[in-house]
Formats: structure tokens, sequence, C-alpha cells
């Protein structure tokens, strides 16, 4: 969950967090820079200046790029080969990616200019700052990263908004040409010299934002999965005592006990499931979707936390090639490769796929007349008259094999490039996108296992416990109680809003303060 940030982000000062991450990325918070990292960043441009005037040949600053490193720049066209390499490597294709998601880009690849290894010059650190302060943002195309050399395209898109070329988005959603933004926004188009336009294009950034980004968004809707489960297993008739903390201890996997405690929480005192316990036919266990709901959401949960270690690694680290070392040294490396980045998105998008689809299993139980326990077919006021909730149901089914084709690997695949310079690449770009993707289904799953579980509790006779009745009637405040079929997508698009915007979520802790 993102915390709130009561002051500037001072950049440079320490690795960023996540959560920080997501404050200036989707929240706009404004950013500073330390003036330790200023000086540190005047050290190592200081470093490449001298470079530039050794008769020897140095990568990114007196030669060409890739497969051209071997061509040796003269010391009057070094502005041109740093601009040409920008401009060149802006050459995305497709729809504009999410702002947020260039915002997340920018504000890493300025994190690691501020470290002091890339060489760049301190006017340039500060042009990315401002950028971000000024709410403009550079329009990226959605195809153009391999994920190594780093994310190229989508970063010299971002490079060249700075020089003041291409587009950007304002913060009223016009997009207007660059030059005509930043002269609005009261900012000078920068002039790149030895090494800045590989600088500013080497890095793993919009991976990385991209992880954080969905950590952030999965860690919010595990926990909605865990407040659905509940939901199901009240409508459903279903026993809470496969979900006590002794059984969970058992097998100590620490994101099962989580979700166990999330769901006894939503649970507690329920007068569905205390009827349940007096009824004279209790059934000796539920269906899996139900009993091993804490094991799959666990496992989620411990997805997450390997994920978050990586990009929490990755939040530490200076990423660029050649590098300017802390003793002065300018080397080149492999650490734009991004591999740790592409398995865990990847990993992310298994997981994801796997909790929407126990949820879809709960939804269609709750459907059947034949294993709901007494509700009627479909949730239907009058069923044949009525198809209730038959089709969500369907919009479910169509998402969780979408998400099952999505949570195919990309980071398995790799098509060399640069005349077979750069033979092995990541395709990590390639995972961050359909995990957004995925998490956008996941979303709406769960919101219509939500809304299918609260319609079915108000078919009973009984109400829910508290912590459930209050997300009920926070639900109820958009979506009305059941009754004959009406338009169904506007409170499936209700549903989903509410599961976004956390407001269920509050419900419930309102209800339960220490729920999770």
């Amino acid at each position: 969950m993102s915390q709130t940030v009561d002051t500037d982000v001072m950049i440079g000062a320490e690795p960023l967090s996540l959560e920080v991450v997501v404050a200036v990325a989707r929240h706009h918070h404004p950013v500073g820079l330390a003036e330790q990292a200023l000086s540190e960043v005047d050290r190592s441009a200081a470093v490449i200046a001298g470079l530039a005037a050794d008769e020897r040949p140095h990568y990114g600053v007196s030669t060409g790029f890739g497969a051209l490193a071997t061509v040796r720049i003269p010391p009057e066209r070094r502005v041109q080969l740093q601009e040409s390499l920008v401009r060149s490597h802006a050459a995305s294709s497709g729809d504009p990616i999410e702002d947020e998601v260039v915002r997340a880009t920018l504000l890493l690849r300025l994190q690691t200019l501020a470290t002091g290894r890339t060489g760049v010059r301190r006017q340039t650190v500060q042009a990315y700052a401002d950028l971000l302060n000024s709410g403009l943002t550079p329009v990226v195309g959605e195809y153009g990263s391999l994920g190594c050399s780093g994310d190229l395209a989508p970063l010299a898109h971002c490079a060249l908004a700075l020089m003041g070329e291409g587009e950007v988005r304002a913060p009223d959603g016009e997009i207007l040409p660059a030059a005509a933004a930043l002269a609005l926004a009261g900012l000078t188009p920068i002039s790149l010299v030895e090494k800045e336009g590989l600088a500013l294009i080497n890095g793993t950034d919009g991976m990385l934002g991209q992880l954080a980004l969905a950590i952030h968004d999965l860690n919010q809707l595990v926990d909605h999965a865990d407040l659905a489960a509940a939901l199901s297993v009240q409508a459903l008739g279903g026993l809470d005592g496969v979900f006590a903390d002794d059984l969970q201890q058992l097998r100590p996997h620490p994101g099962q006990a989580e979700s166990a405690a999330n769901i006894r929480r939503a649970l507690a005192d329920s007068p569905l499931i205390e009827a349940n316990r007096r009824d004279g036919a209790i059934r000796v266990q539920d269906a899996y979707s139900l009993r091993c709901a804490p094991q799959v959401h666990g496992a989620v949960r411990d997805t997450i936390a390997h994920a978050r270690l990586v990009a929490e690694r990755e939040l530490r680290s200076a990423v660029d090639n050649p590098v300017v070392t802390i003793d002065g040294r300018v080397e080149s490396n492999g650490n734009f490769h991004g591999a740790p980045l592409g398995y865990v998105l990847d990993f992310l998008a298994i997981a994801v796929a796997d909790l929407a689809s126990i949820s879809e299993r709960r939804t269609d139980r709750l459907l059947d007349p034949a294993r709901s326990r007494g509700l009627s077919p479909f949730l239907a006021d009058d069923p044949g008259v009525d198809s209730g909730h038959m089709i969500a149901q369907y919009t479910q089914a169509a998402i969780v094999s979408e998400l099952k084709r999505l949570a195919t690997p990309a980071s398995v695949d790799s098509i060399p490039t640069s005349a077979m310079q750069e033979d092995h690449v990541s395709m990590g770009w390639s995972a961050a996108r359909k995990l957004r993707r995925a998490l956008d289904g996941l979303r709406r799953v769960v919101a219509i296992e939500i809304l299918s579980a609260a319609r079915a509790i108000d078919l009973r006779a009984l109400p829910a416990s508290a912590v459930s009745q209050a997300v009920i009637d926070q639900l109820r405040t958009r979506v009305p109680a059941p009754g004959p079929d009406r338009y169904l997508a506007p409170e499936i698009a209700d549903a989903v809003a509410m599961v976004g915007s956390g407001v269920l979520l509050a419900a419930a802790r309102d209800a339960a303060p220490s729920a999770a």
C-alpha cells in the first residue's frame, strides 16, 4: 500500500522506496535534489570531461555505440553524436503508454543520474527534476524496448522531450510539441555533451517503474481477494474452521498466514456462519476454492514479497554503460540487462492469473443452484425471466482465459539485435506491459466476485459479519440491492472502480481496525 509522503522527495539522499515511486509517478508528488548528490554528479562529470580531451577512444564519449563502437568520433561532432543517439533511439511505436509509467521511468532515471555514476552534468540532472515537477509527460509508444541495453526507446523519448523535440502531454491531457510545452512551463531545452545521450537512455527504469506500480496494485488486489473469499464463504454457507491460525501454522508460509488472518477477521461473528454451525447437515469440508483460499492467496503474497526484494535491490542500483566508478574509472559492464526484472514480472503474471482463476471458481459456485446451498439459479430475482449474474461470470471466464495467455513468460524469449552485438536480450519490457494488462483483468474478476457474493448475501435471510456487512453497505452506495434484471455493465464498472479506489477495503478496516 502506498504511504503518504509529506515533504519533497529528495533524490540522491537515499535510495527511493517503492512507495515513493508510486507517490511521484501516480500522485505527482514533487521532487528535489540533495546537494551531496549533486556534488558527486559534478565529480563524475569532471571525469568525463577529462576523457573527452584524451586521444584514446572511450566508449560513449568518443566512439559510436553498440555495433558501431569501433568508429572514432572527432571532438567537433560529439554533441551531434549524443543528440543523434537520442533522436535515432526515440523509435517507439503504438499507442502511448500511461503517464504514470513515463513518470516512473523519468524518476528512476533521475535517481540513477543523481548517483554520480553516469558522468552527466548537474544541469542535466536538474532538467529531469524540473520536467517531473512541471507535470509535462513525454509521449512514449508502447513498443520499442527489449529490456536490454535497458529501456532504450522509452528513455530516448524522455530525453528527446528535454531536448525540446518530440511530443509531451500537458497536465490537462493535451498533446503538445515539446518545445512549445517547455516554453510554456518556463523550461529551457538541454543540449547534450559527451556521454550524456548514452547515460540518459541506458537503464532498466521503465521495467522497474512498472514493477513498482504493479507491486503496489497487486498488494491491494490480494487484500480485496481475501475480502471477496470471505464474502463468498458466508454466501455459500461455508465453514470457517479451516482458517484457524493453528492449522495455518502447520505450513508456515507467511503469506498464507496473512491471508487466513484477513479472512478470519472478515468472518468474525458472522450470523451466516453461526447459522451454518447449527445446521443439522453440516458438511465435513468445503470445495478447494473456499477451503484453500489462504494457500493460493498466500502464495501470491509470497510472490509479491520476492518481487519486492528484487525491486528494492534495483532501486539501490546505478545502471549505466559505461559507468563512472567511485574511484573515477570509466568501465563497460552488463548491469543494464533486464533479466532480474523480467523474471519477477513474469512470475507476478503467473500469480495474477491463478488468483483470478480461484476467484472466478468461487463466483461460479455462487451461481450454480446445485452447489450454492439454496441460492436462486444465477442469483436471479425470477429465474427464467431473469438471468441474474449469469453473464457476469462469462465476463470473468473470458478475462481469466486471457490472463492465462498473459502468464506465458516473455523473459524466455530473446531476439538478437545491433548486428549480433546485443545477442541476448531480456524482453523485460514486454513482461511489464503484459503484467499491467493482467492486473487490470484481475481487478475486474475480483470486483465481479465481490458484486456477486454481496448479492448472494443480500438474498439470504441473515446478515453477514460486521466487517462484511460494512463492505456490502459501501457497495450499495453505488450498486443497488438485488431485484429484477438491470443493465449490468454499469454495476460491474462501479464495482471495479470501488476496488480500484480502495473504498471497500477502507470500509472493512473501519469496521474492524485490525483487519487487512
